[in-house]
């Protein structure tokens, strides 16, 4: 085996004797994957086609043993490192350029305990697993929209999904993890052990170890359950968008509808004539009995002269990969986020406005209730402090090819350029990109501080620094 060159934390690359290669190899479980090596390339790709990084070396996990020894080798050696579990995260943050790349994408484990309605998962697993094992039990827990979105990186950023009305946040829903930290210690964190770590990684992303496992509680639901979607032109989205914040206010935490201004795809339930129009459409979703929920989302269906409606009760995990095959993986994507409270006139004139010059047929904006449940613990309950946030809003850019990019970003900075007056100020963690300097700020606000010192404790090298980095101790400038 020859040397390795790899970059250092700190950017300088350092050249690693055959010696420590070899021995890290032989204890390790999966394997370790140098650039050309079969499995290298599938490693290093993540859902987002603009992150093209090549690592010098990757480790691929086969389990918790593996996981502490790549940590170990990272420590040691001074590595700029990356963790990736689902690889779903828009800034690519699983992969660094030259670096050392811990790949747990194949830690896909989901073990349910029916009687407790608890769920034990591994890092890598995605929320079409999990949703799989615990939908077996008559079971589900609030965790995100699409399938292959990964486990791991949804709940470290706090998480919502078509249940968080009614059962909260992800993070709330979290009972305990298993971390290996920085210097290689095996800790368990709960609201009893390690507290203050369990505070963190509600919210606080991978900034303070590699969470192994994840212990969440589980609630009954399904297998059926009533959803789908009721879509009108945009000539009627100003109109259907202020009964829609008005209906908000008055309906229950069972029911949860989001509001997608995008261009129609080709829906079977849609003429042919409106497919690649403008539209608004209305995903409605009713955590409870259906015949209930029929009533409840009645008012939905009156928001004007709608195009076309596909609602009924179908299987749970059907309506999870429903919005699948708008995120197929392969597409480059660009995201801008914000918080709000209400949906005031401004904000829905602008969407309008954005959504009549969308830069590629792909791109979307939506509005995603969450409120009800995610509302009542404090704000400095979990490191995840939008208590406040009725709706987050996410700009969705996607398109084909590279020359897109300046076109599209533009459309999406500008978007969130000119809604920041009617929105929180604060931003949802997993919904930034990498060239969001003030995000860090804007996704933690009061609680950074605290963060800051979590951080120095558990990792005050800044080990995992491939993120949206909280620095140790450390408050960034104004």
């Amino acid at each position: 085996m020859t040397t390795v060159s790899i970059r250092r934390s700190e950017g300088e690359s350092v050249t690693l004797d055959s010696s420590a290669v070899e021995s890290l190899k032989a204890g390790l479980r999966g394997p370790l994957l140098f650039p050309g090596d079969d499995g290298y390339d599938a490693s290093r790709t993540v859902w987002n086609a603009m992150i093209d990084r090549r690592p010098a070396l990757a480790v691929q996990c086969a389990g918790v043993s593996d996981i502490r020894r790549a940590v170990d080798f990272a420590r040691t050696h001074g590595l700029l490192t990356s963790v990736k579990g689902g690889g779903h995260n828009i800034a690519g943050s699983a992969v660094c350029d030259g670096g050392f790349l811990i790949d747990l994408s194949g830690m896909r484990s989901v073990r349910i305990d029916p009687g407790a309605h608890v769920a034990h998962v591994e890092p890598g697993a995605t929320l079409g697993d999990f949703d799989a094992e615990a939908q077996a039990f008559g079971l589900a827990t609030p965790l995100g929209i699409n399938s292959t979105t990964g486990v791991a990186g949804l709940t470290l950023g706090g998480g919502f999904g078509w249940l968080s009305r009614k059962h909260g946040m992800t993070i709330d829903n979290l009972l305990a993890v298993d971390v290996i930290t920085a210097d290689g210690r095996f800790v368990r964190a709960n609201g009893r052990e390690n507290a203050d770590l369990f505070w963190a990684l509600r919210g606080g992303g991978g900034n303070f170890g590699i969470v192994t496992r994840f212990e969440f509680q589980l609630h009954p639901l399904g297998p059926g359950v009533l959803s789908g979607l009721v879509v009108y032109p945009l000539n009627e989205a100003a109109s259907a968008l202020r009964q829609y914040r008005q209906f908000a206010k008055e309906q229950s935490d069972e029911t949860t509808v989001w509001a997608v201004l995008r261009k129609a795809p080709p829906l079977p339930f849609l003429p042919p004539e409106v497919h690649g129009t403008e539209i608004i459409a209305f995903a409605l979703f009713h955590a409870g009995d259906p015949e209930a929920g029929r009533k409840a989302i009645e008012p939905v269906r009156h928001f004007g002269k709608a195009l076309g409606e596909h609602i009924g009760v179908q299987p749970y995990r059907s309506w999870q990969q429903a919005f699948d095959p708008l995120l197929t993986p392969g597409a480059r994507n660009y995201w801008k986020s914000h918080n709000f409270t209400d949906l005031g006139d401004g904000a829905i004139e602008t969407a309008i406005k954005y959504v009549g010059n969308l830069p590629s047929p792909h791109c979307e904006i939506f509005f995603g209730q969450i409120g009800g449940a995610t509302m009542r613990p404090a704000a400095d309950s979990a490191a995840y402090p939008h208590r406040n946030t009725l709706y987050v809003c996410n700009v969705h850019g996607r398109w084909d090819t590279p020359a897109e990019d300046r076109k599209g970003m533009e459309w999406a900075r500008g978007f969130f350029r000119d809604t920041a007056p009617h929105a929180t100020g604060g931003v949802y963690v997993n919904f930034l990109t990498d060239d969001a300097a003030d995000g860090i700020m804007a996704a933690y606000g009061p609680n950074y501080q605290r963060l800051a010192e979590i951080k120095k404790k558990y990792d005050p090298q800044n080990q995992f620094r491939i993120n949206q980095n909280i620095r140790p101790g450390i408050r960034p400038a104004a």
